[in-house]
């Protein structure tokens, strides 16, 4: 039986080890990592620690297989990380040397990350201020449990007062970019950006 709840605190073994088997775009991303944890401290670990109200699971059988996580104000929640999440990050991860940048490991490219944030385009922030990320196991694909996710992530946004939201996908992630538009979410505008940003308008403004 599946059922979509809230994330808990106790939820956050699950939430990496999730966000790590789908962490090469979309594909398991286990053999890339010699720290596996590092991949999940960008993607799952700060927004159940630092945006709870917005954490969503996808449970099988008692078993987590999936996660719905975001924020309804992506600059105010930067602010919030900068102050209150990647600090300790930064002095367990060092910065990788930018000497040998051609070079650098999956590992040294997350601690770039950690240290050094890239910030989202004003063209899709402004429009679509809230973002999200979303992973389901291989297993719990296809589903339907996707869309579930993010319906009760939408649900709850909007009760916040969000009136449009985001994603990044990797260029490559063919099928989660096709999964996201047939959510509602549209290409946007970007030149020169890396990865492939679409959104969707949730309710007008007040």
């Amino acid at each position: 039986m599946n059922e979509i709840r809230q994330a808990k605190p106790e939820d956050a073994e699950a939430l990496y080890a999730i966000c790590l088997k789908t962490g090469d775009a979309g594909e398991d991303a286990t053999h890339l990592y010699s720290e596996p944890r590092l991949i999940g401290h960008i993607y799952a670990g700060p927004y159940l620690a630092c945006a709870p109200e917005l954490a969503f699971v996808a449970e099988r059988d008692g078993m987590v297989v999936g996660y719905c996580v975001g924020a309804a104000d992506s600059r105010a929640f930067a602010v919030t990380l900068e102050r209150d999440w990647w600090p300790a990050l930064r002095e367990t991860y060092p910065k990788p040397d930018p000497a040998r940048q051609d070079d650098w490991t999956a590992d040294e490219r997350r601690c770039q990350m950690i240290h050094d944030r890239e910030p989202t385009p004003d063209a899709v922030v402004s429009r679509y201020p809230a973002h999200l990320h979303m992973n389901l196991l291989p297993a719990a694909q296809g589903q339907g449990l996707g869309g579930q996710l993010l319906e009760r992530w939408v649900h709850a946004a909007t009760a916040l007062g969000v009136t449009g939201a985001h994603v990044g996908a990797s260029a490559g992630n063919a099928r989660g970019i096709r999964f996201w538009q047939k959510q509602g979410f549209e290409k946007i505008a970007t030149p020169g950006a890396r990865a492939v940003w679409m959104g969707r308008r949730l309710q007008d403004q007040p």
